[in-house]
């Protein structure tokens, strides 16, 4: 069984950074594709950040791009939050699939999940 922690979240004023990071324990797998979603009360889960691991290719949510990096080494990523924004609220996960897959943005193509890590932004 793979585990996946975050942490780093917390409450932070607008215009803040926060840096998240997702640890990943237990068996080892080779993870393609770790990603990072997000989900407000009352909202879907949605998609922030990706990348895959062989190449680095990373993708971003247009609300995000520029202001979130995603960045990683062996079994742990991060999310380095930048100019946060109270619409930034939410728990946020992080995801991880150990094989190839093409939806990145789709939470259904992700294999493992972490409990979440509640990050507040206020204005």
């Amino acid at each position: 069984q793979v585990q996946l922690v975050e942490s780093g979240g917390g409450l932070v004023q607008s215009g803040g950074s926060l840096r998240l990071s997702c640890a990943a324990s237990g068996r080892t797998f080779s993870s393609y594709v770790m990603g990072w979603f997000r989900q407000a009360p009352g909202k879907d889960r949605e998609f922030v950040a990706a990348m895959r691991w062989n190449g680095g290719s990373t993708y971003y949510a247009s609300s995000v791009k520029g202001r979130f990096t995603i960045s990683g080494d062996k079994n742990t990523e991060y999310l380095q939050m930048n100019s946060l924004k109270p619409e930034d609220t939410a728990v946020y996960y992080c995801a991880a699939a150990d094989r190839p897959i093409m939806l990145v943005a789709l939470h259904q193509s992700y294999d493992y999940w972490g409990q979440g890590t509640q990050v507040t932004v206020s204005s």
